[in-house]
């Protein structure tokens, strides 16, 4: 059996915490910046946890080594 590709757009998107949490970037901080509060800019920073239903789908087919 051949071995599994990662989908590489995934592999950049998302990561893996060590407990097995998915991680990934919040959307809306590269442009359009002045209407945003700070408050909310800041809170965009600190990367997003994934829910836990859409956990198995990360892992087993788009980032099946991870």
């Amino acid at each position: 059996m051949p071995k599994m590709k990662t989908k590489k757009s995934a592999a950049k998107r998302y990561s893996f915490t060590g407990s097995g949490k998915v991680k990934y970037k919040k959307q809306n901080l590269r442009h359009i910046l002045t209407k945003k509060s700070s408050k909310r800019k800041r809170n965009l920073r600190h990367p997003g946890i994934l829910s836990p239903d859409n956990v198995p789908m990360i892992k087993k087919k788009l980032l099946p080594y991870g």
